[in-house]
């Protein structure tokens, strides 16, 4: 029974007048907007708006590409990217009553990454993709230092891990290849990613706003599983398979010692992958019998996961 047939139930069991009926109701919360809804649906209206008026810029200077000269379109791109900032510097001005910062600096964000793209097309230097995702991460630090809010912070995460993994792409031959070539370069990738996701835990303490540390969470597992997956595809595993199961390992046991639910349920699914197709790998798989064993001893790997993890978090001192 869900607690709005319990409400009506006592309300007329009871016999409550309609006053006392207003009083159980307020009582019970279920009138009242969630705290965080409010808050929640200004982000994501802010989050849109500076997405469209950067798409929306970025439109327009391409349907006016032939009538700017190479200096306008500079000067044009260079002042989107100053004016937002000026414009979330004086928000701060009393009497704003709206923290319009995120939005602005989120405008200021994207309109930048507009700006190298077209820089590297006006001038071919023949760099790789990767630097140009690495300088536009490294240039909106400032933004970062200046506003708090994931508004700003998730899209900068997805940024600097395309930029991690298009390194991994260029310094690995351009190819996704694994071998013991390109092991010292897939550790440097992941080593990266560790560090990525150490420094948005901290942003999350100091914040308390942690959807750019989980998705450097999914992206990094996202990194470890497809190069470990990808070992399994050779005649002898690869090296890169011994070190993304020692990663899965490790991030399970910080996980089960922070009680962190994302980073356990994350490190489990990939070690269960990587642990069954490491016993796959190798076998003929030919007969009923044994795919039947593989898809039972898959299924018991999960269930016992989340089992193990379920009560873990289910524990008096979990957080």
């Amino acid at each position: 029974m869900s607690l709005h047939e319990q409400l009506y139930q006592y309300t007329s069991q009871g016999g409550l007048d309609a006053s006392s009926a207003r009083r159980l109701w307020q009582l019970s919360g279920q009138e009242q907007v969630p705290s965080r809804l409010w808050t929640l649906l200004r982000l994501g209206a802010m989050m849109l708006a500076a997405g469209l008026m950067g798409f929306g810029v970025m439109l327009w200077v391409a349907a006016n590409w032939d009538t700017f000269t190479r200096f306008e379109r500079f000067a044009l791109l260079q002042g989107w990217v100053v004016l937002p900032v000026l414009g979330a510097w004086f928000s701060q001005v009393p009497p704003a009553r709206t923290d319009v910062r995120p939005a602005l600096s989120l405008l200021a964000f994207l309109t930048l990454g507009g700006l190298l793209a077209y820089f590297g097309q006006t001038y071919q230097t023949g760099a790789d993709a990767w630097t140009l995702f690495a300088l536009w991460a490294a240039l909106s630090l400032p933004l970062l230092a200046a506003v708090s809010s994931d508004l700003l912070w998730a899209p900068w995460q997805i940024v600097t891990s395309l930029a991690i993994s298009l390194w991994s792409y260029t310094y690995g031959g351009h190819d996704w290849s694994v071998g013991p070539g390109t092991l010292p370069v897939h550790a440097i990738a992941l080593g990266l990613s560790l560090l990525l996701i150490a420094a948005l835990s901290l942003h999350g303490q100091r914040s308390g706003q942690w959807w750019a540390w989980r998705l450097s969470v999914l992206t990094a597992n996202t990194l470890a599983l497809t190069l470990g997956v990808m070992s399994l595809f050779r005649s002898n595993i690869a090296p890169q398979y011994g070190l993304v199961v020692g990663l899965f390992a490790l991030a399970l046991a910080l996980g089960w010692w922070r009680r962190q639910v994302l980073v356990m349920s994350v490190a489990a699914l990939g070690l269960n992958v990587l642990l069954i197709g490491g016993w796959v790998h190798g076998q003929s798989l030919r007969s009923f019998e044994e795919l039947f064993l593989v898809a039972g001893l898959a299924a018991l790997l999960l269930a016992g996961s989340v089992q193990l993890i379920m009560r873990r978090t289910r524990r008096p001192e979990a957080v």
